[in-house]
């Protein structure tokens, strides 16, 4: 088996046991463990063969995956020695979370939903640093951000868990939208976004004009996810979420993209004095700043949070150094902070879990309760600081001998990077020690919610590996990491490695003093606070003001608030039509300023005579159109009516001028909405009797309306009949006239055009769709009735449900009657749409139809206890099987939805035209089918108890019919 299969598979896995989890029933606690930590070890087995098959020797894994060729738009997957570190750090980490997890958890909690987001984390993680194309790394950097969001929140009753989650999302989208703009500078700079071409283009990029800007920009999405000054306030704030997520979101994962990002794009953006004081002072201060406020923080998650933002500071320094031997240390450290901060969390989690406190105010003396996780912990917190013959230590040391070689440099930054080293490394010493000594040591105390004891065994297990790591490297780091440390480097500085030495040992020098000098004054430094630390003051000395949480708050409330209303004030109105007015406004205005430079010259087409029949179809529509308009000043079910007769006159246009396609989908259209906005028209506000001043400003407005009107409707028949009257000399038309049958398999060319060669355009179209349907029902869910006043009132099994005045009786009985038939039309227009007029869009809306008339015969109650519709069941189910028609294409090696068609014999019965766009259709269907429904539900519900007044509803389910 090719090494490069192991990496598509190492992301979509992941992907895969989520949606798993997420359909295991809420009970099989152990099931979903078991899946969850199955999908990891898979994960981290493909990485591991992969790795020892071609990377451990110097080369690179990589696969191209055509997706848009023609943009240079490529899937692009590549393993080389630093992605292989951090994806096994990604699933190696993460099966010791699953494992931990599966005892930490409560039986209360939604365990398929905590796996599933877990794991499609993962798969977001393992897709950011296995990704050869930034824009494809772009795409999963978000998806990072995405799933951060609902781990982090995951407990949402918490206000805390709530506010956290908000911020992280705020703070790393906010970046990846900085990054994406860089990357696309920087692809403008190379020509290309494929990562191998960019690392070959180190000059071409620092000598561009626009190196600085894209500098920024990706320095700006790096920073926000590695939470480095002054972005580093969200980190502590996301300790709200479960220990488990804690312990692999800032150890191995979402804080270390950052550091990936900048390790990967060292060779050819570093070495700048951009890059240098950028980084460097970013670094320096959060390096500092994160040490100190640890020191001073009551709960064992707040300490741990700003000492990972103090290491993750440490590695940025190093990182802003144009020295090869710092990359090293930063790669080297990297991988050692990950292992004993992971430990430290989830030795955290266990005396929270145990205690019922992480409060190391009311935690003392539970080395003698829990001796072997005091054992453990101790270990990895020393590591943390830098003792000698642990992992932490080594790397550390590598760090002083990179700022002392960088003191004799001119700059005053350079000169400072010793002394910060040295202050950093003291904090150090004295956060670690207020973590051992406040929990484990001292008097045993009762002021616990729970009596202390050892947590399970295979709870423990996963802490007992990582700081056996810690010990196993900082004694042998030769023999252990050393080999896995030399590729991942070399991938990174190529020729340009220097020799180093990881020996434990190297002679009696100036960081050896220092690292003890640390050492000794952190003891010291923790003995001279003792007396603050024991008084349980909240807050930092000197720092208090400093409140980067109260900074944010400010600024949202700015951008949310003030700057929203001022906005809203110049530009929004609650009325629809001056919403209206101005969306036709600002539209007429982009089409003239894009017109205005070319001109728009009519074609030479000579017009044919008309027809008098269409002529006066014509004049039906616009006098229902003008009815429309004057009606709904006095009648507005009559202006829908109208309305709707001029949308038939459409209907009919297409039908003159051979478009079956685009008539079946008008009037199936016409059909939904004229329904929906009659079910909206009560929420209408009344109109106001304007007398005197009032009406003449009435006549003004809508005198200006018509003139706005005319000037689009105008506007738009001219480039109508501009481009009508024109012949393209490729002939656009003719290349999917020639083409339809022999590339698509269809002879219905506009639907192949929309399920074949512009499909992607569908598949997003569609999605929105569904987006606009959640949206919809979101707004109106709070005005939901409950269930009992949903509808009209029960009756026996299979009796139809009367009106009070019984005179929709009949016509709710052929309703019912016509259920079956629609549905088989619905049908029957989804599976002839690949040839003839109809198709999955078309299909979908015709059952949507057959669904609303039974709403309009029974009620909503009535169709939910006797058809149950499961909207958002049809709308991931269409989702999932349009996506993955377009990925099984990608397994054979072709494009994203490339159509396969092919003719099944079936003998006397004749040949069967077959088309995976077929199956693309089938998921459109559903999904618009689903949107739909979603859609007629929500606003269903809304009229019956606006009709009702019915009481505000209990809690119910979060959509109809999904229990």
């Amino acid at each position: 088996m090719p090494d490069a299969v192991f990496l598509p598979a190492a992301i979509l896995l992941p992907f895969l046991g989520a949606l798993a989890a997420a359909l295991l029933p809420s009970n099989a606690r152990r099931l979903e463990s078991w899946l969850a930590g199955g999908v990891a070890l898979a994960a981290l087995l493909m990485v591991w063969l992969a790795y020892y098959r071609t990377v451990a020797g110097g080369g690179v894994v990589r696969l191209d995956i055509p997706w848009v060729p023609q943009l240079g738009l490529d899937l692009v997957l590549r393993l080389d020695g630093l992605s292989a570190v951090f994806a096994v750090m990604v699933a190696g980490i993460g099966l010791l979370v699953v494992l931990y997890a599966r005892y930490y958890m409560s039986p209360d909690d939604p365990i398929p939903r905590f796996f599933a987001f877990l794991l499609a984390f993962m798969g977001s993680m393992m897709g950011l640093v296995l990704s050869g194309n930034l824009i494809q790394l772009v795409f999963f950097w978000e998806l990072t951000s995405l799933f951060s969001f609902l781990l982090i929140g995951y407990w949402q009753h918490l206000a805390a868990a709530r506010d956290g989650a908000r911020m992280a999302l705020t703070v790393t989208a906010s970046g990846g939208l900085a990054l994406l703009a860089g990357v696309l500078l920087l692809g403008h700079i190379v020509g290309s976004y494929d990562l191998d071409q960019v690392l070959a283009s180190g000059d071409v990029i620092r000598n561009h004009s626009l190196y600085l800007p894209a500098l920024v920009l990706i320095l700006l999405g790096a920073l926000t996810k590695s939470a480095q000054f002054p972005f580093h306030f969200w980190l502590p704030h996301a300790m709200a979420a479960p220990t488990p997520v804690s312990a692999y979101l800032h150890s191995a994962t979402l804080v270390k993209a950052g550091i990936f990002l900048m390790a990967r794009l060292w060779p050819v953006m570093a070495g700048t004095d951009a890059w240098f004081w950028i980084l460097g002072t970013c670094g320096m201060i959060t390096l500092l700043v994160g040490a100190y406020v640890a020191i001073f923080q009551h709960d064992m998650k707040g300490l741990l949070a700003y000492s990972t933002i103090s290491h993750l500071g440490l590695i940025t320094v190093l990182l802003s150094l144009n020295s090869p031997l710092a990359m090293v240390a930063a790669i080297f450290h990297t991988m050692n902070h990950a292992t004993f901060k992971a430990s430290l969390f989830m030795a955290a989690g266990i005396i929270d879990h145990e205690t019922g406190t992480r409060d190391i105010r009311r935690l003392s003396g539970l080395n003698a309760t829990m001796p072997f996780t005091a054992r453990l912990a101790m270990v990895a917190a020393a590591a943390m600081a830098g003792v000698p013959l642990l992992n932490g230590f080594i790397s550390k040391e590598m760090f002083i001998t990179e700022t002392l070689s960088q003191a004799s440099a001119p700059t005053l930054l350079h000169s400072l990077l010793p002394v910060a080293a040295a202050i950093a490394s003291v904090f150090a010493v004295a956060y670690s020690l207020r973590f051992i000594h406040g929990a484990f040591f001292g008097p045993t105390t009762g002021d616990m919610p729970k009596t202390p004891h050892e947590p399970p065994q295979w709870m423990r297990l996963p802490v007992e590996v990582l700081v056996f790591g810690c010990m196993v490297v900082g004694i042998l780091p030769a023999a252990t990491i050393g080999p896995f440390l030399d590729v991942a480097v070399r991938s990174v500085l190529g020729e340009a490695t220097p020799y180093y030495s990881l020996a434990v040992w190297h002679g009696f020098n100036l960081p050896l003093v220092m690292s003890f000098v640390a050492l000794a004054g952190g003891a010291l430094l923790y003995l001279l606070l003792q007396r603050h630390l024991n008084a349980g003051i909240d807050g930092t000395p000197l720092l208090r003001r400093l409140d980067g949480r109260r900074l944010f708050d400010r600024v949202m409330v700015f951008l949310s608030w003030r700057f929203a209303r001022t906005l809203e004030r110049l530009l929004g109105t609650a009325r629809l039509q001056m919403q209206l007015r101005l969306l036709v406004c600002v539209t007429v205005l982009a089409a003239i300023l894009a017109l205005a430079p070319y001109g728009l010259v009519l074609g030479g087409l000579q017009l044919t005579p008309p027809d008098p029949v269409i002529g006066l179809v014509w004049a039906v529509g616009a006098a229902c159109a003008i009815g429309a308009a004057y009606q709904a000043k006095y009648h507005r079910l009559a202006a829908l009516i109208l309305l709707g007769g001029a949308g038939l006159a459409v209907c009919i246009t297409f039908v003159w001028f051979s478009a079956p396609d685009l008539a079946v989908t008008q009037l199936l259209v016409e059909v939904v909405t004229t329904v929906l906005l009659l079910l909206g028209l009560r929420w209408m506000p009344k109109r106001l009797e304007n007398a005197g001043s009032g009406e003449m400003l009435a006549r003004l407005r809508r005198g200006r309306d018509f003139v706005i009107a005319v000037g689009a409707g105008l506007g738009l028949t001219f480039i109508s009949y501009a481009t009508m009257t024109r012949v393209s000399p490729e002939g656009i038309s003719r290349f999917f006239l020639e083409r339809a049958y022999s590339e698509g398999g269809g002879t219905n060319v506009v639907n192949v055009i929309l399920v074949d060669f512009r499909s992607f355009d569908t598949f997003g179209e569609v999605v929105v769709l569904g987006v606009v349907a959640l949206t919809v029902f979101a707004l109106l869910r709070r005005f939901r009735p409950a269930k009992e006043s949903i509808g009209v009132p029960e009756q026996r099994s299979g009796q139809l449900q009367e009106d009070a005045h019984g005179w929709l009786l009949v016509p709710a009985a052929i309703m019912r009657l016509m259920f079956p038939l629609v549905g088989l039309v619905a049908i029957y227009l989804l599976f002839r749409g690949h040839d003839l007029p109809g198709g999955g869009f078309a299909g979908g809306l015709m059952l949507a139809i057959a669904i609303l008339l039974q709403y309009m015969a029974g009620g909503t109650r009535w169709v939910e206890d006797h058809l149950r519709v499961h909207p958002l069941r049809w709308m991931s189910a269409g989702m999932l099987l349009a996506s993955f028609t377009g990925f099984a294409a990608m397994l054979v090696g072709q494009p994203f939805l490339t159509s396969y068609f092919a003719y099944a014999d079936l003998g006397w019965l004749g040949k069967l035209p077959l088309a995976s766009a077929m199956l693309f259709d089938i998921g459109i269907f559903a999904l618009v089918f689903g949107a739909t429904v979603l859609m007629l539900i929500a606003i269903a519900h809304q009229s019956v108890r606006s009709q009702r007044a019915a009481p505000t509803p209990p809690p119910g389910p979060a959509f109809p019919g999904e229990e």
